[in-house]
């Protein structure tokens, strides 16, 4: 296994966009309906990323991806500016929802933003490898805490982290309507 900084100029762009709402489809159905309307929306969005990174197998093929923020979470702002550009305002709206669920990223923080691993992989022990991975750089880099939000309907996920080592420190949900999400924000003290 091994990683790469996310190039769309080199790898699947279609791939890491069906990862990336396999993490948090109930969201993108919500939004899009549809599962292929919502990757095709998540492919424009996605462009060459330094905190987007893939993992492939020892032959090069993706197996996964990973997304971190280190210090600091994005600014939405940001990617209105980038999405609105082309229509993504569904997408926008992930992130204001994301917003207001996910961990507040601090100084001396690694956040792993998302986490998947191919459907054909699962159940391997891939997921568990990559958190200890970056639990592990992280430590040798010098930072304070590894965090991650689990989706309160994801129990699986979380039971995962909890078994690795990561701690629940706060719970932040949003409801419109009759959508609701809610996340366990979680830490690994380095």
């Amino acid at each position: 296994m091994k990683f790469e900084n996310f190039n769309p100029e080199i790898h699947d762009v279609h791939e890491v966009a069906t990862l990336i709402y396999d993490v948090d489809f109930r969201t993108f159905d919500m939004l899009f309906s549809d599962k292929n309307k919502a990757v095709l929306a998540i492919e424009k969005y996605l462009d060459k990323d330094e905190s987007i990174w893939v993992i492939l197998d020892d032959l090069g093929e993706i197996i996964g991806m990973v997304i971190f923020w280190v210090n600091k979470k994005p600014s939405f702002w940001h990617s209105f500016k980038q999405l609105t550009s082309f229509g993504g305002l569904k997408l926008f709206i992930v992130d204001i929802l994301d917003h207001f669920v996910l961990c507040d990223v601090l100084q001396g923080d690694v956040h792993v933003a998302e986490l998947a691993i191919s459907s054909s992989q699962r159940g391997k022990g891939l997921g568990r490898e990559v958190l200890n991975l970056v639990i592990e750089e992280s430590k040798k880099r010098g930072f304070n805490r590894v965090t991650l939000d689990a989706d309160f309907r994801n129990t699986g996920a979380k039971s995962l982290y909890e078994r690795i080592g990561f701690k629940t420190f706060n719970k932040k949900r949003v409801k419109i309507g009759s959508f609701e999400r809610g996340m366990s924000n979680m830490e690994y003290t380095l």
